[in-house]
């Protein structure tokens, strides 16, 4: 009889035992599905955060074609009338503001140095007063939207 209670003892022991590896088991694979979900709610989120940022991506760096006709438009102002000459410049500080509330803004090259994450070398011109490695002209301007390059300037770097 005792060993039949032994036995039964250990049964019991032993399923006790089982119960508790499954219930790790499953405490386990539901933590690891709660961290899943977490990252997959982070990834999805950030995301959202990066489509409302650069939703405008397109249509501001086919706009900057336009800003660039207006300056060069602009540059031959001698050979225009006053008036017409002003009103262009209204329209154009108007279209830069509106771009400037939207995120966009132009690099700074001139006179800093090169980086080729906001800078794209066209040539090198040595003798310019400038230090090596400094841009030293800018050929065409380049813009940012918020913080990613949507394109970089074309500059001159002094040798």
């Amino acid at each position: 009889m005792s060993s039949k209670k032994k036995s039964a003892e250990e049964k019991e022991e032993n399923s006790e035992n089982a119960g508790n590896a499954e219930t790790e088991n499953t405490n386990d694979q539901y933590l690891r599905l709660l961290a899943d979900f977490q990252n997959y709610k982070r990834r999805t989120e950030k995301e959202k955060s990066d489509i409302y940022a650069y939703a405008n991506e397109k249509i501001l760096s086919d706009l900057i074609e336009v800003i660039d006709d207006f300056e060069r438009a602009l540059s031959h102002e001698d050979s225009i009338s006053g008036s017409y000459v002003e009103g262009m410049n209204m329209i154009f500080k108007n279209l830069k503001g509106v771009l400037e509330k939207a995120g966009l803004t132009e690099i700074d090259a001139l006179g800093a140095g090169f980086d080729p994450n906001f800078h794209n070398a066209v040539m090198t011109i040595a003798g310019s007063g400038y230090e090596s490695g400094t841009v030293c002209g800018v050929i065409q301007k380049g813009y940012k939207l918020q913080n990613k390059v949507i394109r970089p300037s074309m500059v001159q770097v002094a040798e």
